[in-house]
């Protein structure tokens, strides 16, 4: 028998910053130190800041060699979870941080399609309420900047229903859909309006410079209210694009290839105390060559290069967002958590020779108008009519290609795991998690935490679920049962605050896991995983993280446990049998 069948279905740079000059008399100052508003100001900022298909060790903090010192600055001074998760996926990601609901219950069970379900619309449930919804009842006012991703409509017509702007944020920049060239992004929107990119438009940085311009904006007009602001990053999602300068940065340092990059990070990892010296590190990927017998070496070469070169541009962007919170006075009472929404991805976009190409009309092979808009994920042509290149061998970087980095190297990025994005072994759903505050975490409270010296250490596991409490419960808001008419899903995380103070939260259920049909359990040390079709595996996550010693056949009562568990929360979050199809 299948264990992991459900019995039954469920059926339930473009903004001048404006400067605020005021002349306040003493009596009034006291007045407003005494007002609510006054009051509300003393709840912390809170900044969460996502990457997209970014592996567990590629930041510098985490294990890898890409310069990441505003991200690794960040963990010595606050806290490093070294077992937060995420979904696996994208779309499914962005719907549970939105909503501290698993993403089946928010409406996107797996992408943005509409599948028949409401699990699976492909949409942002309206029985779902988003962490910008929620804070503004307690005063704040929210940002985003960056990828979305969780409505199937892209169009610049609409329906906006669930865009940002009408699921709670003040201010939007940033794209609709999930994916597109750094340099000329579809569905790239302003508030709610779609717009063309600027001259020498690079979208990490258009990311990063919108929100150090949302933080200085609102110090200058709304200094009286907190701000709630996500950023949430593409790089280093296929394509890979970046800037020269940042490429030549990394030149030649990953001549000796990817096996050799994955022995250096599983030792670092070990001297950084991330990983215990016991768990082994798992073998190559089987559908990985070894790198002495790899073809086109400087081609794959170049693709790490550039890989890195995001990465890197990344964290220097997120220099600029620390720098505004300094600037603005801002720094020490703002909570920034830093996460990715998956393990690295394998996937070989446009690393094929076969690999079916459009035929582009000739007559659109012209440079596209300053305001024209971008329609395509892959464009056809540059803006300035340079058809797009694709297939092995065409170096990365430029903005006429068109290219992913490859398994092999994304087999290094989740160093020292297993799978990738997409799968729910550890290496699909392990993250990063950095959480910096300094007038919240307290530095010397070690009860749950293990000193390291880039940083404490934080060993409970957690989710996606948790951000949502997390949110609520430092902001002092109220998670409503109702909103904007409709009745709302109890919440399904637990509040990572205690963290702060070295305490663990109370975490009264399990952590599940669900994406086209890959299916996990994670319940204390016990770990029960499958691939779909595939047989389950049992793993003591204390002691083999790595997931190589499977005790499935050795324990088969604990199997049945944590499988009867797995199928009840699947009942009850709206998950169908992958792959689900419509109802005739």
């Amino acid at each position: 028998m299948d264990w992991w069948i459900m019995k039954s279905p469920f059926n339930h740079r473009l903004y001048p910053y404006r400067l605020l000059l005021a002349s306040i008399t003493c009596s009034t100052i006291l007045l407003l130190l005494s007002s609510p508003n006054a009051q509300a100001a003393k709840q912390p900022n809170i900044i969460i800041i996502m990457a997209d298909d970014m592996g567990w060790s590629d930041i510098g903090c985490y294990g890898g060699e890409i310069k990441t010192p505003n991200l690794d600055q960040l963990a010595k001074n606050g806290l490093r979870f070294t077992q937060f998760y995420n979904t696996a996926r994208c779309c499914p990601t962005r719907a549970t941080l939105l909503t501290g609901l698993y993403a089946h219950q928010a409406g996107v069970g797996h992408m943005m399609e509409d599948r028949g379900f409401d699990s699976y619309r492909g949409d942002l449930s309206r029985n779902a309420v988003t962490i910008a919804e929620v804070l503004k009842t307690a005063g704040y006012r929210t940002y985003q900047s960056g990828k979305w991703h969780v409505s199937r409509h892209i169009n610049p017509e609409g329906p906006h229903h669930n865009w940002p702007r009408q699921r709670g944020f003040d201010r939007f920049f940033g794209t609709i859909h999930g994916a597109g060239s750094f340099y000329d992004p579809n569905s790239l929107t302003l508030d709610n309006t779609q717009i063309a990119p600027w001259q020498d438009f690079y979208y990490t940085e258009a990311i990063n410079d919108f929100a150090s311009r949302y933080i200085r904006e609102h110090h200058a007009n709304h200094a009286d209210q907190p701000f709630f602001l996500y950023v949430a990053h593409t790089a280093p999602h296929w394509p890979m694009h970046a800037r020269p300068e940042d490429i030549a940065r990394y030149h030649g340092r990953y001549a000796e290839g990817w096996d050799q990059l994955r022995k250096e990070r599983y030792e670092r990892l070990k001297k950084m105390k991330l990983i215990n010296p016991n768990w082994k590190l798992s073998p190559r990927d089987p559908r990985s060559k070894t790198w002495e017998d790899a073809d086109l070496k400087p081609w794959e070469q170049r693709c790490m290069e550039v890989y890195a070169a995001m990465i890197d541009r990344l964290d220097r962007g997120i220099g600029d967002i620390i720098q505004s919170l300094n600037d603005t006075d801002q720094f020490d009472n703002t909570l920034i958590l830093f996460l990715a929404d998956n393990g690295a991805c394998a996937e070989t976009y446009g690393r094929q020779d076969n690999r079916p190409k459009a035929i582009p009309d000739p007559t659109l092979r012209r440079p596209m108008s300053p305001g024209e808009l971008q329609r395509r994920m892959e464009p056809l042509f540059t803006r300035d009519g340079r058809p797009i290149r694709t297939g092995r061998g065409i170096m990365p970087g430029p903005d006429d290609t068109y290219i992913a980095y490859g398994l092999s190297w994304a087999n290094a990025s989740n160093t020292p795991f297993r799978e990738y994005k997409h799968w729910v072994h550890e290496g699909g759903i392990s993250s990063p998690l950095i959480a910096h505050w300094p007038k919240g975490i307290k530095p010397g409270a070690f009860g749950n935490r293990r000193a390291a010296e880039e940083g404490p250490l934080v060993d409970d596991p957690a989710h996606l679920i948790d951000l949502m409490a997390t949110c609520v419960d430092i902001s002092g808001a109220v998670y409503p049962t109702e909103h904007a008419n409709h009745k709302i899903q109890p919440r399904e995380g637990v509040s990572l605050a205690p963290h702060f103070e070295g305490k663990p939260p109370v975490r009264p259920n399990p952590i599940f896991w669900e994406h086209e049909g890959n299916k996990a359990i994670r319940k204390g040390e016990w770990k029960l995983v499958s691939k779909h079709k595939g047989e389950p595996e049992l793993y003591n996550i204390r002691k083999d993280r790595t997931e190589l010693n499977n005790l499935a056949s050795s324990m088969p009562e604990k199997v049945k446990e944590l499988s009867r568990e797995w199928r009840q929360w699947a009942a009850r979050a709206g998950v169908r049998p992958w792959p689900v199809k419509k109802p005739k």
